[in-house]
């Protein structure tokens, strides 16, 4: 039988993918891109909750080490799409950003 304490991490679980799939709804229909990066970000942070949650209520811990994973990749993956909106290319010289300064000097 479900002891008080695994229903209420069965709550939290349903909670939680709730908010996921309105990240999700955030994520297709944000106005601007950096809305669509932000809600992007929340279902990863969310997903890492999720498996953590996941990992209490089966009693393998084991998965808290792939939720450190998915949330290092989570944070790496919105750094470089970031960027890429930034900058338009994830490699940049330096160069055009000293000849726009130049540029603003005159």
């Amino acid at each position: 039988m479900l002891s008080e304490g695994n229903l209420m991490f069965i709550a939290v679980s349903l909670a939680i993918l709730v908010t996921m799939a309105l990240a999700l709804a955030r994520a297709l229909m944000g106005p601007t891109v950096y809305d669509r990066i932000a809600a992007a970000n929340m279902f990863g942070t969310k997903t890492v909750l999720f498996i953590a949650v996941l990992s209490f209520l089966s009693g393998r811990m084991d998965l808290l080490d792939i939720a450190l994973v998915y949330a290092l990749i989570n944070f790496i993956g919105v750094v470089a799409v970031l960027k890429l909106v930034d900058h338009g290319d994830f490699h940049s010289s330096g160069k055009e950003e000293s000849k726009a300064a130049e540029v603003d000097q005159c």
